[in-house]
């Protein structure tokens, strides 16, 4: 006998597909104004709550910003009160002895590795131009032994003026015990050897000499900008009568090193420098280096 009853499986397929047909018609009917005015509203507030968002998000990144601590910055002047206390506060520090004498030590071992060092490099350059003592002394600027209370001929000097000029000013200033002073070196700091020839040119008696059997004069030639600054050199030469030796290691002077009391411009002969030097009022100063022009 043949079954003609339906399964039950079928009839809710059946009944689903009944509930599909209208949603399937509302589908392909075209979408009402007021469906697609309420689409429009709804995108309009999404835009407008995500611009007030990204408003709330500006003004909190520009509170931060001024809520924000500054980067300290270093004053443009310095407080002369403020320095003063300060070295007063030093000064009435108590010290320790042994911190003192590790500090002596210290520095005498920083000097004697300073005066190897400069050996070293002196005989280096005398080498390699074929000089030898007293060639060497003078490249090497060795310190004189100069007191405390001497005061010192500074001629404040530049490697643009002519050779000449600067061999007759090493021959004044020999007979004066004075220094020339060099603001740096031709070439720039990093090439000794411009320097070294411009020195042998400087002090050799002979200017047609060549070799290690040249005799030179006794001048020290110094290369300081930290004594240009000190004494506010702009313009060469410039004549200053230093307290003390004017030859010694930036490590063993600051801004307060004692400077002259005058500075002396123009191109003149060392005499008439130091003449205007006593004029100024400098006569202390200048009375040993001219008895001494005067003996030689």
């Amino acid at each position: 006998m043949p079954i003609c009853r339906r399964s039950a499986t079928s009839r809710p397929l059946l009944l689903a597909a009944l509930a599909l047909v209208p949603a399937l018609a509302q589908a392909r009917e075209p979408r009402s104004p007021a469906n697609q005015s309420k689409e429009q509203n709804a995108r309009t507030r999404i835009e407008d709550q995500g611009d007030a968002a990204l408003e709330r998000v500006k003004r909190a990144v520009g509170k931060a910003r001024a809520s924000a601590p500054s980067s300290p910055v270093l004053p443009t002047k310095t407080n002369a009160a403020a320095q003063h206390r300060a070295f007063e506060g030093i000064s009435r520090r108590k010290q320790d002895p042994a911190m003192a004498d590790r500090v002596k030590a210290d520095v005498a071992a920083a000097r004697k590795a300073l005066a190897i060092e400069r050996e070293t490099a002196s005989r280096r350059i005398a080498q390699a131009l074929g000089l030898e003592q007293p060639e060497e002394a003078a490249l090497a600027g060795v310190v004189s032994g100069s007191s405390a209370n001497q005061w010192v001929p500074l001629l404040f000097v530049s490697s643009s003026m002519p050779v000449e000029t600067l061999r007759t000013y090493a021959g004044q200033l020999e007979r004066a015990r004075g220094v020339m002073a060099f603001r740096g070196m031709p070439g720039g700091m990093r090439q000794v050897g411009p320097m070294a020839q411009l020195s042998a040119a400087i002090l050799r008696r002979d200017p047609g000499c060549e070799g290690p059997a040249c005799a030179m004069r006794d001048v020290q030639l110094i290369v300081d900008p930290l004594i240009f600054r000190q004494h506010r050199v702009t313009q060469v030469p410039a004549l200053a009568m230093i307290p003390g030796d004017p030859t010694r290691p930036y490590c063993e002077r600051d801004e307060a090193s004692p400077r002259a009391a005058h500075l002396v411009l123009g191109d003149a002969a060392l005499s008439g420098l130091l003449d205007e030097y006593d004029r100024l009022g400098g006569k202390a100063e200048v009375q040993d280096a001219l008895a001494d022009m005067a003996r030689r």
